[in-house]
């Protein structure tokens, strides 16, 4: 069986055990259930699901990150004064080559406040954004290669 669905069984029955289906229930049996699959690994074999649960976990928690450090940022630059936003489109190279990569990268940027994605080239090698603060374009840029596709890659690859 599938570890992933072993450890979401896991988690129901955590859930069923205690009575309460709240999402912080299922999460904590989701990590209950994680951590005793982790502990019986040598039984498993080779398998990716110990190291693909982290990464996930980790992209989540840079996009929450990133979501909230932005919204403080745009939040104020509209209450101040004098806005200081630079706006401008910037060419980004692509690493991601599937569809759920560059989807999943084009909407992070999107869900992002002050960026948007605007249009994937037709060959699939780069990628339009619009960034409210545009500063300095080379570390725009390394800031979506190195944080959101980077770790959407780890994730999916």
């Amino acid at each position: 069986m599938n570890l992933a669905i072993l450890n979401i069984l896991f988690m129901l029955g955590w859930a069923l055990v205690t009575g309460s289906f709240s999402i912080l229930n299922l999460v904590f049996g989701l990590l209950v259930g994680f951590l005793g699959l982790w502990a019986t690994r040598p039984l498993y074999g080779d398998t990716d699901h110990f190291t693909v649960i982290p990464r996930v976990i980790g992209l989540i928690l840079f996009f929450l990150k990133e979501l909230l450090v932005s919204s403080v940022r745009v939040a104020q630059d509209v209450l101040t004064p004098t806005p200081r936003n630079r706006p401008g489109i910037i060419a980004i190279p692509l690493e991601a080559r599937t569809d759920v990569e560059i989807t999943l990268l084009g909407n992070m940027i999107s869900l992002t406040p002050g960026t948007l994605t605007l249009e994937v080239s037709h060959d699939r090698q780069t990628m339009y954004v619009h960034a409210m603060f545009l500063d300095d374009i080379e570390a725009a840029k390394a800031e979506i290669k190195g944080g959101m596709e980077r770790r959407i890659l780890e994730v999916t690859r």
